[in-house]
């Protein structure tokens, strides 16, 4: 009987840590996903996919990252600030073209917080504290599309999400990078103000720098892409994509991708990774990509 006793306490203990590693897992910042434990979405400005393509920094992220290239994938729109407000909740309704733009309805933070699923946006040249200001120096509020809903920017503990870029080396470093980062360049690094040769020289040496470091890319699926084309008379809105996955469990099984997506294929990607469900707009019917 004290045998019995004994394997029974035993079995009970390695239960309760058990139960205690699943409850700090998915309630302490950490849920796994179906295909990536974490996403970091990098959008660059207003080019081509024909004259991005043929720049060599990033033509060659896809095999320098063990990644593949999406050669059909289209913006939703024009100017700016719609696609990205389309990236994080499916829709572009309620932005005011370039201009200050105020939404009251749903994000892919509410999806997220649900699930307990940690988020941040990293804006460079950002100053902090919820600063609503649209023109700051290099920093443009139209690229930060979490500061135009009011859920957001009208609560202080979600704005304090809404970070300068250069917290990322201090998550980096302490091993506290959340599950879900939209990281911004400023005007010049994301080519707005300058060349794409300008953009890819910068964006080659920031990845490289980051990107082998386990406490940024344990499990990560990187994506990076372009808010629209220039918008010239033959625009067709097709934009550069990329998906990087050096440490991805799952391995991305194709060099190239020729399926349809546009900027709710990101979205819907996410929802579909961590079963959020949709926010029931056009991340309902959008392409998730093939991981």
């Amino acid at each position: 009987m004290k045998f019995l006793a004994v394997v029974f306490y035993f079995f009970l203990i390695v239960f309760q840590v058990s139960q205690a590693a699943n409850t700090t897992q998915h309630h302490g910042g950490f849920v796994p996903g179906k295909y990536f434990d974490r996403v970091v979405i990098f959008v660059f400005e207003n080019k081509y996919y024909s004259s991005v393509i043929k720049n060599r920094h990033f033509a060659s992220l896809p095999k320098k990252y063990s990644g593949k290239l999406l050669t059909n994938y289209i913006a939703t729109t024009h100017p700016s600030q719609p696609n990205y407000i389309a990236l994080i909740s499916g829709s572009t309704k309620g932005t005011n073209e370039d201009d200050e733009s105020n939404i009251d309805r749903q994000s892919v933070v509410d999806l997220l917080e649900k699930k307990h699923i940690s988020w941040k946006s990293y804006q460079e040249n950002y100053p902090g504290g919820c600063n609503k200001n649209m023109d700051i120096g290099t920093y443009a509020r139209k690229h930060n599309p979490f500061m135009s809903f009011t859920n957001i920017s009208g609560n202080k503990k979600r704005c304090a999400n809404i970070v300068n870029a250069k917290q990322l080396d201090r998550d980096i470093a302490h091993n506290k990078v959340p599950q879900y980062v939209f990281y911004t360049p400023n005007l010049n690094h994301d080519a707005h103000d300058k060349s794409t040769a300008y953009a890819g020289h910068w964006f080659s040496r920031f990845l490289a720098k980051r990107i082998r470091n386990p406490a940024f890319n344990k499990n990560t699926l990187f994506i990076v892409t372009f808010d629209e084309d220039d918008g010239g008379n033959d625009s067709k809105n097709h934009v550069y994509t990329a998906l990087l996955g050096p440490n991805l469990n799952k391995k991305l099984s194709s060099a190239k991708d020729a399926g349809h997506y546009n900027h709710y294929s990101v979205l819907r990607t996410v929802e579909d990774n961590w079963d959020l469900g949709t926010l029931q707009t056009n991340d309902e019917t959008a392409n998730a990509f093939k991981l």
